[in-house]
Parts: structure tokens; sequence; C-alpha cells
């Protein structure tokens, strides 16, 4: 890997005396990699600051584990599939990672995943969305943290319809986590007796949407769906906005949003808008204590849902290292499916198919009078139980929990 897409951080002071004859960590010492998108569409929710957050967690541990150091290694994904599929590989070959966490987009997410399972090492997925990653392409191996398309969807798409909005059109991106969000989400306007008036793709990175706005547009729907994420959603709003749609009749409903988002494209064109979160830096005192620490080091800026999510999922794999005495892949993942999760941040199980669940939030855009400061950006309006924001495991493709 090149040293301007690897960074390693050794943590910790030296090795510690008499630690635990009984305890097996395998090359003697336990390494993390944090795959994310540092460069590019997706970097400002994840990104550097998950690579800080990873750091976090590893110094609030103790820096060290059954007496081993821990090594951290990152990697720029640039969420490509390709890109996270070889940097996956030479982790766990060249690097002797133990467990990789982020994976900021679906199509990076998958072919990580693959990497993880092939090899039997740990993947925990931060930044990804698709519901795929605990259904049909579950495995042993990966856990997916903090969202997934069926919490968005039963969260913001469930709000937009309960005030009567009904007819839908979506801008989707045109790649795994596009179309699965608008399934998603079209599955619950339907059930609720809502229509799809229709939808039209757009590549990911495009930087143009007019024509696919206009498209949206002149269908009449009540609500323009925006299934997309990161700098495709930021662009798609701010081309709505300059092409009139914004305060019209019709309601532009992003249905992933982040902080970043937010503070991008500024309250005057976002106020009022709902989005869904697996959590949230304003909403309790632990979370403004560690939203805190992390500004001090990350410029001022509040941690997103997912940066929250790197640190979690780093803290809880090193507590389940230490309770099981070794850092061997299935025992690890046999401890943290066994035993609730509760970390400050994040409180939840983590269920047979790889899906931890835990409440989510749905969240409302502050106006710009509200808010009182740049992180200050919206007010939690309901607490979302981790069962309505899961996909039943009754309904699950998951081979792990069919046998098939």
């Amino acid at each position: 890997m090149k040293k301007t897409l690897i960074s390693q951080v050794v943590a910790g002071a030296l090795l510690t005396v008499g630690a635990s004859a009984s305890a097996q960590v395998s090359d003697n010492s336990v390494n993390i990699g944090v795959l994310t998108d540092l460069s590019g569409i997706y970097s400002a929710i994840e990104g550097p600051g998950g690579v800080l957050a990873a750091e976090m967690a590893i110094k609030d541990f103790g820096g060290s584990v059954l007496g081993k150091e821990i090594i951290l290694t990152s990697a720029d994904t640039q969420s490509k599939a390709d890109l996270s599929s070889s940097k996956a590989r030479e982790m766990f070959e060249r690097d002797n990672v133990d467990m990789i966490v982020g994976n900021v987009s679906t199509s990076s997410a998958l072919a990580a995943m693959e990497v993880a399972e092939q090899m039997k090492r740990v993947a925990l997925v931060t930044g990804a969305a698709s519901l795929p990653i605990t259904n049909e392409r579950c495995n042993a191996y990966t856990v997916h943290w903090v969202y997934d398309t069926y919490a968005l969807a039963h969260g913001t798409g469930d709000a937009v319809v309960a005030t009567g909005k009904k007819t839908w059109f979506f801008v989707t991106a045109d790649y795994a986590f596009g179309h699965t969000l608008e399934r998603d989400t079209s599955e619950v306007v339907l059930a609720a007796g809502g229509e799809v008036l229709g939808n039209v793709k757009h590549p990911i990175k495009s930087t143009d949407f007019t024509s696919y706005l206009a498209q949206a547009q002149g269908s009449g729907a009540q609500v323009i769906g925006l299934a997309n994420a990161g700098g495709d959603t930021i662009g798609s709003i701010k081309q709505a906005s300059e092409l009139g749609i914004m305060g019209s009749d019709q309601t532009v409903v992003p249905l992933l949003m982040f902080s970043a988002d937010i503070q991008a494209l500024g309250l005057q064109d976002t106020q009022g808008m709902n989005f869904t979160v697996g959590w949230y830096w304003d909403y309790n005192d632990a979370n403004r204590q560690f939203a805190e620490r992390f500004m001090e080091q990350f410029n001022g800026k509040a941690p997103t849902s997912v940066q929250a999510g790197v640190y979690s999922a780093t803290l809880n794999y090193l507590k389940a290292v230490e309770a099981v005495g070794t850092d061997d892949s299935d025992k690890v993942m046999e401890y943290l499916k066994s035993n609730e999760i509760d970390d400050g941040l994040f409180k939840g199980t983590i269920r047979q198919d790889g899906k931890f669940a835990h409440d989510m939030y749905l969240l409302q855009v502050k106006s710009p009078g509200e808010s009182k400061g740049p992180n200050d950006i919206a007010s939690v309006v309901r607490v979302i139980p981790a069962a309505q924001a899961s996909l039943p495991l009754d309904q699950s493709k998951c081979k792990l929990v069919t046998g098939s």
C-alpha cells in the first residue's frame, strides 16, 4: 500500500509485563484496519473523522489488549469496490489485520465483506447502508453497526407518509445502495396506501441533476424521494433549490442525510427536513461528551453517526478480544453476538444475521433562527425502537437465519 493511502498508529506504551499466559494473540499484536473513503464523495461522512474515532477508541481502551500492542492501519477506498477488495486483501495478508471497520459505501462494503469471509476475519460495517449486508449477502464475520436502508425507510419514509403525502417519485443513485433504499421506501409507501409514480436513476458522483429533477417535478408527485447520499444528495438539493422545487407544493425528502450534509447545504435550504440516523451528537449527555472530545481534535466539527459508529465498533471489538482472551475471529464473533452492547453511545444486541439492532432517531432540521451554533442543526423528534427499525428475522433471507 502507498504511504499516501495508509497511516499506521501504534497505540499504547510498552507491552505490559506478566500478561496472561493463556492469551492467544496472532502475530503478537492486535491489528485493526479502517477501510473508508478518505478522499472521495463520502469522505465527510466517515473518512478522516472515522480514522480519528478509531484512534480515540484505542486510546480510551488503554492502548493495549491482553498485554499486546494495538496497531491501527487505514486505507482509502474512494468508495470503489475494486479498491476496497484489494485494500482489504492487502490489510489481511500483508498487514495481518484482524478486523476491518468502516466501508462507507455499499459496493465497497460488499467487496470487503467477501474478502473477510474468505479469510475468516471480522468486518464491522459502519458507513454503508444497504439491507443485503445482513440479508441476502450476510456472512458469519460481518456486523452491520449503525443503520440500514430498512431503518431509513421505516424512519423517514413513515414520517413523511404520516403527514398525508402519499404520491412519490424517486431520484435514485444507480448502484446497490440506491436501488435498495428506493425498494425499501417504496414498500413503506405502498403499505400505507400510497403510490409510486416513477423513478429516475443517476450515476454516482453526478454533477448535473437538472434532467433528473425535471422528470421528478413533471411527475406531479407530492414527494421527491432522494435515494442517494453524500455529494449526490447535496448536489440534488442545491439544484432543486435553483429550480424552484424547494418551497413549492412538492416536498424534497432526502432518505439518507448526515450532519455533515446539512452543514454543507446550510439550514436555509434544509430547515424542516426529516432524516433518520443511528446516533446524534446532541441527544444526551454521553453523546455530547464524546462529541466535545471529538470536536477538539477535528476542527470543531461534530461527529456524524457513522464516525460515532466507528468508535463504538472498535471499542467493542477490543472488549470482545479481551473477554475471550484471543483475537480468534470465530470466538470474537460468538462473544459479540452473545452479549449486549452498551458503550454509552450505542445500546442493543447483535442478531444472528449480523444486524446490530439498536434504537434509531428521527431528526428534524432546525431553522436558522433556532440554531445556536454550526453544529446545532437538528432536534430529535422521535426515537424509533430497535424492533421497529430492524427487518423481522422471520422475513430474513440471510443464510445464517434460514440455514440454506
